[in-house]
């Protein structure tokens, strides 16, 4: 009795399975996994496009900095200055290594950091 109880329950429950996922996929939408592809995909441009813009500027703000060292040592300024803005001119190009590597929140406050120390650097002219 037993065997044949569970040969007739197997096929009942395989049934009843199979009946309750075709209603559980019938309540889905089919757009709900395109609109979800397309959130990754909009997520995924707007890192990139981050990442681009830390690299960008980080690199620009390199380069100005080495310029006004560069400048500011040949004139009169105090040693100091020059210093100031080849030190904020390293920071902002590992701010740019880091948004390069994804790392945009912390290659943002690099950027901030060695613009103030740039500034800083000014203010004893």
């Amino acid at each position: 009795m037993r065997g044949s109880t569970e040969s007739d329950a197997g096929p009942a429950a395989a049934e009843a399975a199979a009946e309750r996922e075709a209603a559980g996929n019938a309540d889905e939408p089919a757009g709900d996994a395109a609109e979800h592809a397309g959130g990754v995909a909009e997520y995924a441009e707007d890192a990139r496009r981050a990442r681009w813009v830390a690299v960008a500027t980080g690199a620009l703000l390199t380069c100005a900095g080495l310029g006004a060292a560069l400048l500011r040592s040949a004139g009169a300024a105090p040693a100091l200055v020059p210093a100031a803005y080849a030190v904020g001119a390293a920071v902002c190009a590992s701010a740019a290594v880091l948004g390069a590597r994804g790392r945009t929140r912390r290659a943002l406050w690099l950027l901030i950091a060695g613009t103030m120390i740039m500034a800083i650097g000014d203010q004893f002219d």
